[in-house]
């Protein structure tokens, strides 16, 4: 950032301003200088990859309807949705339950350096056009795609964020911010990151956007805070590679709550693949029991989804009020039933994906083509 001419100037709070600004020198400040006791403490549990059979009856135990945030609503969580393999219409189902669907690709592609390096149109066509898919083959028509991660946390520097202003995405949610004590809040890109660019070789944009970062602040893995020493952080759970059990894992909720709870309520960020909790059933225990007791002992936190906590940072309302804030009403408590209980399975193919036939299942009707980075409608080459 420091040899870009263009750069992003620092935080200057008196141009910031709520709700579409927000900044602080070291991104600690709790938005609307509210006193951290009456902040409702927020948690975003994500999950990346594709929704498909292999982990919709996890996503069901999880999100049973009988767990509820104090304002009477069930918790919610937010699926960064890659293409190949997914069940648009659990997909669709996933939504139409009130959880948010944000895009982490149609490829997926696997090398690094690709998401560093590419470009504005690269992004577009991976991210818009996953949107596009998305929308289409879950019959998703609200408006509420708006989220980015990129695959591997590659972030794609300024690249990225051009391409996000460009197509209208609200947040990227792929940045990490190193462990640190009070944890960040998020921002906006608008004035310079309130904290160093962190990750191997990592191109974080340098200039202005227009666009919120929820930042992924790093967890603390040790197993005794108060006297191991220092391990780096980890920001997706499935990387604390000294998570062995059950309770250890849960002593490691527990500790990161309580960083976030007792200091300034930055929302506490829990990151998932599926298969790490569907593997370790011991893990999932854990974390099912953790979230009730939560629940139990807590009257002022809730389990939210993105784009939830950036309408809370843009209205900031005390623990009392927030009960009766419209934007966590949406979708409160969902009945009735799915939108198709025998989706259509549409065995396609793609010039784009050579010798494969993929299985793409959903509500509406078969497309010509397997829909892909070139075609992401299927409807064929243009």
């Amino acid at each position: 950032i420091e040899n870009d001419p263009n750069r992003a100037p620092p935080c200057d709070e008196s141009v910031c301003q709520l709700p579409d600004c927000f900044c602080s020198e070291d991104g600690t400040t709790i938005p609307g200088s509210l006193p951290a006791k009456d902040v409702p403490m927020m948690i975003t549990i994500t999950f990346d990859d594709a929704i498909n059979n292999n982990n919709i009856d996890l996503y069901k135990e999880i999100f049973n309807g009988k767990r509820k945030n104090p304002n009477g609503c069930e918790i919610k969580a937010t699926y960064f949705v890659s293409h190949k393999y997914t069940n648009y219409s659990a997909v669709q189902e996933t939504h139409r339950k009130g959880h948010e669907i944000a895009v982490h690709s149609i490829t997926h592609n696997d090398e690094e350096r690709f998401w560093s390096n590419a470009t504005v149109d690269d992004w577009a066509k991976e991210m818009a056009g996953m949107r596009i898919i998305i929308e289409k083959y879950a019959n998703i028509t609200d408006n509420s795609v708006v989220g980015v991660r990129a695959p591997y946390l590659r972030v794609g520097g300024n690249n990225q964020f051009t391409m996000m202003e460009e197509q209208a995405f609200l947040y990227d949610s792929t940045i990490t911010a190193p462990l640190s004590n009070p944890p960040l809040w998020p921002y906006t890109m608008y004035f310079r990151m309130p904290h160093r660019c962190h990750g191997n070789l990592q191109s974080c944009p340098t200039r202005s956007h227009a666009v919120w970062e929820m930042v992924m602040n790093e967890l603390d893995r040790r197993e005794d805070p108060t006297n191991d020493e220092y391990l780096p952080g980890c920001a997706m759970v499935d990387s604390c590679s000294n998570i062995l059990t059950g309770d250890q894992f849960y002593n490691f909720l527990n500790h990161n709550f309580d960083r976030h709870y007792d200091q300034n309520r930055a929302p506490l960020g829990l990151y998932f693949h599926a298969a790490w909790l569907k593997n370790n059933p011991e893990f999932l225990d854990a974390f099912l029991y953790w979230i009730d007791e939560v629940l139990a002992n807590h009257n002022d936190v809730y389990f939210v989804t993105m784009t939830q906590v950036i309408q809370w940072i843009q209205n900031p309302r005390t623990t009392n009020e927030v009960k009766n804030f419209e934007p966590w009403r949406e979708r409160c408590v969902v009945e009735g039933h799915q939108a198709c209980s025998v989706p259509h399975s549409c065995k396609l193919t793609s010039k784009e994906v050579p010798g494969e036939t993929i299985n793409l299942q959903t509500c509406v009707r078969c497309p010509n083509n397997y829909p892909w980075v070139n075609d992401p409608t299927g409807d064929g080459f243009f």
